[in-house]
């Protein structure tokens, strides 16, 4: 069984299995695959509810997104905030802008995520914030230079989960070894492996997702 074949039976199965995605959410994800290019990229409904389930359970004061593409996976992790929380969401596209914040204005999160527009890279080494969950979906190339930057500001105990890790299954087949996003990953892959300020589960979910928690 092929698990990156997104028509396959035991991922229908899957989806029709999950809580379903609210009319916001579901809104937004036709509104993606409409009108924006690269929609695969959108978290949806399955990725997108064990977010918001991991986000609900932990009920973190404040949230760090490095990626916010159309705006999904913020919705999803705004969801678990605290009455107080807040979620900081970083996009480098700036032509994206005009429609995750119609989409958090829509979700009745405007006041609950504050999104910047530049290089995560830049950014984030001037965020005063601790956080309690980092999320990383963003330039590839980019992870372990992401996982450095956001590691020190997250609390001990914290969550950071990481998207694409798997990467349609090139980081196992040899032809793509020499691939710069296929070795961007396994780097950061072996990089989360041998941290030992971190323990961590590869998740098979969707194109794999990283769960790290900081010790």
């Amino acid at each position: 069984m092929n698990l990156f074949d997104l028509d396959s039976e035991i991922l229908k199965y899957i989806e029709t299995h999950t809580s379903d995605e609210d009319e916001v959410l579901s809104e937004l994800r036709r509104y993606t695959f409409l009108k924006v290019v690269h929609p695969r990229m959108i978290s949806g409904p399955v990725q997108g509810k064990f977010l918001e389930i991991i986000s609900k359970i932990l009920k973190p004061h404040r949230i760090l997104e490095i990626g916010t593409y159309t705006g999904y996976s913020a919705i999803c992790l705004a969801k678990g905030l605290s009455e107080k929380g807040k979620l900081i969401t970083i996009e480098i596209n700036d032509e994206l802008k005009g429609i995750y914040s119609h989409f958090f204005e829509k979700a009745g999160l405007e006041n609950k995520i504050e999104s910047i527009t530049g290089d995560a890279v830049r950014i984030i080494p001037g965020l005063e914030e601790d956080f309690d969950i980092v999320f990383i979906d963003a330039e590839k190339e980019q992870y372990s230079k992401y996982y450095r930057l956001a590691l020190p500001k997250l609390k001990p105990g914290g969550i950071m989960i990481v998207d694409n890790v798997l990467w349609d299954g090139k980081v196992i087949k040899e032809e793509f070894r020499n691939e710069t996003a296929t070795k961007a990953i396994k780097n950061f892959n072996d990089l989360i492996y041998n941290d030992k300020q971190v323990e961590n589960i590869l998740l098979p979910l969707r194109d794999g997702l990283m769960l790290i928690r900081k010790i």
